[in-house]
């Protein structure tokens, strides 16, 4: 007989004996199930079955069950339930008569979302593998899985642990939060870890608006304990640090405030605590390298307690200035601390150079402080125009939580006035060194409400400084008239041996109680009131020459109007100076601005009755 006739036969015999195989048979489900849950019974679950099951011999045994229910065998809620579970069944061990699952496949399940409903499976897991079982499930793959508490959907996991190799590698996409999340790990060494041995690690985890990853080592957690224990190095970043807390369900202090954010160094882990030995972290355009931690408190909702010091070579401070300005704004801003304090902060800072705004900080040393309703933000340190600025702003929640208490207070040593008006973008029309010293103190529900309450006490002097673009004396001389041209105001100016003003404030108007300017020709006595809920100043003053030659002259002067539209009148009198020169030891114009002696009004109103002329 000829070999050909064999071959033809063999062919669509073999053909056909696959298609068979690989289709998907109906089979008695009672027995398949109890077949299945003697493979599922050395994991400590049971398996039980509503749907029919199929068996499918190729390429590789696999029977497959609808409408599965997965649990512990201790009871308690079920792990899986409402899936399609497909088990690859070991070919040796079915010759064996024993069941061994080689693979689960899930479809469309839902889970358990809860870590400690798992913690049995995990549990007997590592009982068997200390026990020197090597059989295990070589795959495990789910797809169009859920949570059943609806935090995550649409999970797609692919898991593999091949029998020749002790390291495990997975990947999952899932949409947690409705955030699209994917996870990957690798190099992981399940058999170390559950025997209490370290396993190297890879792992990343990246969403849309960040990511991060870890390359390091892992320990299982240790008795107690529900965090394993992971070291080596982290990076992470995020394009906005306060959604991505808020997606995972943290709050960090102030955290609106960072924008854009960066993490990289070493790192380890301990129960519910994470600390890096060097760190290097970005904040929108700042770039600050140090040491930190980061601790976890218990309970289902933890208090996220951040603990770091900090150094940059520069530092933008661009965000906590902007802030501060909000409190001078017109608009009301709600003040409670609820938003700002949703975690503990204990932040050290130091910068070399700082930029606040439009002015230049050298030498920084400053510290961040939050509590639950309590906030502080100390300046321990900071050179400004080749001065020193020491301050201290405490924010805390009050009786009422919606309202808060701000107590302020600081001093300046030796700063600059004309550096810093010219930093600010303002004329330098002040110069001198500057001393000074505030004690303030608030509380309301908003910014107005705040500036509507504030009390305490300012003081500010320079000495031996000086008004540009302004000869006091020679608008004595003219009686109150500023000499016209370009030239003029350029060549003008006024010394000061000595200028000061302290100010009282009481719900947000402050009364000067003491103010005035000494200098070689000229001295000044200022009176009057500020008003900051208002935005309004209402002064009065005496300005007179010093000279010898003609002690008796002197002005009249009456500043007032909203800050952005104030009106000067000036009157001659003939009171001499020793007045003014005596009082001259108080106070300082620069608590008002520049005088604008050009808007000279006609009138002379609410003037004392002494003035005998008026000076247009």
């Amino acid at each position: 007989m000829s070999l050909r006739r064999p071959i033809v036969l063999f062919v669509p015999v073999t053909l056909v004996a696959v298609g068979l195989g690989l289709h998907d048979w109906p089979i008695d489900s009672g027995r398949a199930q109890a077949f299945a849950k003697r493979a599922f019974a050395d994991y400590g679950l049971t398996l039980s079955v509503e749907g029919p099951a199929h068996l499918t011999p190729l390429p590789l045994p696999k029977l497959s069950f609808e409408r599965v229910r997965i649990a512990t065998d201790g009871g308690g809620p079920p792990l899986v339930e409402e899936g399609r579970l497909g088990i690859d069944l070991d070919p040796i061990g079915l010759l064996t008569g024993r069941a061994a699952a080689g693979g689960l496949h899930l479809a469309e399940g839902v889970l358990s979302g809860g870590a400690a409903e798992w913690s049995g499976v995990l549990a007997r897991l590592a009982e068997r593998a200390r026990s020197g079982a090597t059989a295990h499930p070589t795959r495990l793959t789910v797809s169009g899985g859920r949570t059943g508490d609806g935090m995550a959907r649409d999970i797609d996991l692919d898991l593999s642990w091949p029998s020749w190799s002790a390291s495990t590698e997975g990947s999952a996409r899932l949409t947690w939060r409705d955030v699209p999340t994917q996870f990957t790990v690798a190099h992981l060494r399940l058999n170390d870890v559950v025997l209490g041995r370290r396993s190297p690690i890879t792992g990343a985890v990246t969403w849309p608006n960040g990511s991060l990853a870890i390359d390091g080592t892992v320990e299982a957690a240790v008795a107690g304990s529900g965090w394993p224990s992971l070291a080596g190095q982290m990076r992470g970043e995020t394009r906005s640090l306060p959604e991505s807390l808020a997606w995972v369900g943290l709050k960090v202090p102030l955290s609106r405030l960072a924008g854009v954010f960066s993490l990289a160094g070493s790192f380890e882990t301990t129960d519910r605590s994470v600390s890096w030995t060097r760190l290097q972290l970005g904040l929108g355009r700042n770039m600050l390298e140090g040491a930190g931690a980061v601790v976890l408190g218990p309970g289902p909702a933890p208090r996220l307690s951040v603990q770091a010091t900090l150094a940059a070579e520069t530092l933008d401070l661009g965000p906590l200035a902007d802030d501060a300005g909000l409190l001078l704004g017109s608009d009301p801003v709600p003040m409670a601390l609820a938003p700002m304090t949703g975690g503990d902060l204990d932040l050290r800072l130091s910068a070399t150079a700082g930029q606040a705004g439009s002015v230049a900080v050298q030498d920084l040393a400053a510290s961040v402080l939050v509590r639950d309703g309590a906030l502080e933000i100390a300046v321990n340190r900071a050179r400004i125009q080749d001065g020193l600025v020491k301050g201290r702003v405490t924010l805390a929640r009050g009786a009422d939580s919606a309202e808060t208490e701000m107590r302020l207070q600081g001093s300046l040593d030796r700063v600059d006035l004309g550096g810093l008006l010219g930093g600010i973008g303002g004329a330098r029309w002040l110069v001198g060194p500057a001393q000074g010293q505030f004690n303030l103190e608030a509380s309301g529900r908003d910014t107005v409400a705040l500036l509507g309450h504030l009390g305490g006490r300012a003081a500010v002097t320079v000495a031996s400084g000086a008004i540009t673009g302004l000869d006091l004396a020679d608008v004595v001389h003219r009686n109150g008239v500023v000499a016209a041209g370009a030239l003029a105001r350029r060549n003008g100016r006024t010394a000061i041996e000595r200028a000061a003003v302290t100010v009282r404030f009481t719900d947000g108007v402050g009364e000067i109680v003491e103010a005035g300017l000494l200098g070689p020709n000229v001295g000044a006595n200022v009176r009057g009131h500020v008003s900051l809920p208002g935005r309004r100043l209402d002064l009065r003053g005496d300005l007179a020459l010093r000279s010898p030659a003609d002690p008796s002259r002197g002005l009249l002067f009456a500043v007032s109007g909203p800050w952005t539209a104030l009106g000067v009148r000036t009157a001659a009198h003939v009171e001499g100076p020793d007045a003014v020169t005596l009082a001259g030891e108080g106070a300082s114009p620069a608590a008002f601005g520049p005088p604008d002696l050009q808007g000279l009004a006609a009138g002379a109103q609410d003037l004392p009755v002494n003035a005998r002329a008026y000076a247009p």
